[in-house]
């Protein structure tokens, strides 16, 4: 017996190597995702900027890249994470701003994004994108964290709206909003605040992506990693012990043998 609908993932046509460079732009569920491959010693740019919401200011944050001559040539898969459709704009010039700087709220005007609003933004990132490396591919995500401020009805409605924008783009889409909101339906898999995905429902999602993205070896790497990390993250009692050091000597021998292996590996 079932108790829980499990959210089909399609396997993509592409998969991610051991410790290849990764872009990681949007909302604050891009932050955790990614600093999660950082962890894992992954090669990644996440969110250079600062979070980033809406689908203009993802676009901003990827001509700002291109502007500053980050190394876009070799980032192999880029992922973008929609928070929300909503936008501020600076009344004095009418742009639409990714940070309010603490000015004044009366200077701004929020606005909802339409749902082609929302997909031209997307397929223009999705564009500087490909001008950088025609081989990069970019995969799209909405963020399941909820808005309160909106009312919980204007904050489905806001995730509707990039849901359906997502469809409109030539780009992969991973379903990390339908995991949450699907499988992890319970508030245990939420931090206090009951909008934000625990660390648990984290781990979750990364555990259903890396099994479709990944490639056997970034896999493989993952496993060999796993064991080296959990002693270089150990809290010894007495770190000065001669018992310690040989640990932590024969553990950074083999992390040298795990460099050799995995020339990207970014320790």
């Amino acid at each position: 017996m079932d108790f829980r609908t499990i959210v089909d993932i399609p396997l993509p046509d592409f998969r991610i190597g051991p410790c290849e460079l990764l872009l990681f732009v949007g909302s604050c569920f891009a932050d955790a995702i990614g600093q999660r491959f950082l962890e894992e010693k992954f090669r990644a740019i996440v969110n250079p900027y600062g979070v980033m919401y809406n689908p203009a200011s993802i676009l901003h944050t990827v001509q700002r890249l291109v502007a500053d001559a980050a190394d876009l040539k070799s980032v192999k898969v880029a992922f973008l994470t929609l928070g929300t459709n909503h936008v501020y704009r600076l009344k004095e010039t009418g742009e639409i701003v990714d940070n309010c700087q603490k000015r004044p709220q009366s200077l701004f005007q929020e606005e909802a994004l339409s749902v082609d609003e929302c997909a031209d933004y997307l397929q223009q990132t999705v564009d500087v994108l490909h001008q950088q490396n025609p081989e990069m591919r970019i995969v799209l995500t909405v963020s399941p964290i909820r808005y309160r401020k909106y009312g919980y009805h204007g904050s489905q409605l806001s995730k509707a709206t990039l849901l359906l924008a997502t469809q409109k783009v030539d780009a992969d889409y991973f379903p990390a909003y339908e995991i949450v909101n699907d499988e992890l339906r319970d508030y245990r898999f939420y931090k206090e605040d009951m909008l934000h995905p625990s660390d648990q429902a984290v781990t979750y999602i990364w555990e259903r992506f890396t099994d479709s993205y990944l490639s056997d070896e970034a896999k493989q790497f993952l496993k060999e990693w796993a064991s080296l990390k959990a002693v270089l993250n150990h809290k010894p009692f007495d770190p000065e012990s001669e018992e310690y050091q040989a640990l932590i000597d024969k553990t950074m021998l083999k992390v040298g043998e795990l460099q050799k292996k995995y020339p990207n590996f970014a320790f």
